[in-house]
C-alpha cells in the first residue's frame, strides 16, 4: 500500500517481467477519497509484446495513512472511451446553459 498519492501505481511485475506497464496517471481528485485514472498496457505472453492501450479509473480510500483501492472501472475499448468522452461533453455542455 502507498501512503502518498504519487506512489500509487498499477504497474505490476512478476519474475522480472512487467505484466502491467503504466503509461500515464492523472489524479482526478485528492483527499481521504482519491480518484486516479491510469493509461496502461498488458503483456501478452503469446505474442511476447504489449497489447493495446487500456484505461482504468480507480478509487482509493486513505485508512491509517495508507491508500487502499476501493473500486475500479476499466474502459474496455477505445470505442467505449470515445463514447464516454462524447457523453460527458454533451452532459457538461448542457450544464453550461443553466
Amino acid at each position: 500500500m502507498a501512503s502518498d498519492i504519487k506512489d500509487i501505481t498499477i504497474q505490476y511485475e512478476e519474475d522480472d517481467v512487467v505484466l502491467v506497464k503504466e503509461l500515464a496517471k492523472e489524479v482526478l481528485s485528492k483527499g481521504a477519497w482519491t480518484t486516479i485514472m491510469f493509461r496502461y498496457q498488458q503483456w501478452d505472453a503469446k505474442t511476447e509484446a504489449y497489447g493495446p492501450d487500456r484505461y482504468s479509473i480507480r478509487r482509493y480510500r486513505k485508512v491509517n495513512n495508507e491508500y487502499k483501492q476501493q473500486s475500479k472501472f476499466t474502459i474496455s475499448s477505445v470505442q467505449q472511451a470515445h463514447k464516454i468522452i462524447e457523453t460527458l461533453q454533451n452532459w457538461v455542455g448542457e450544464g453550461d446553459s443553466e
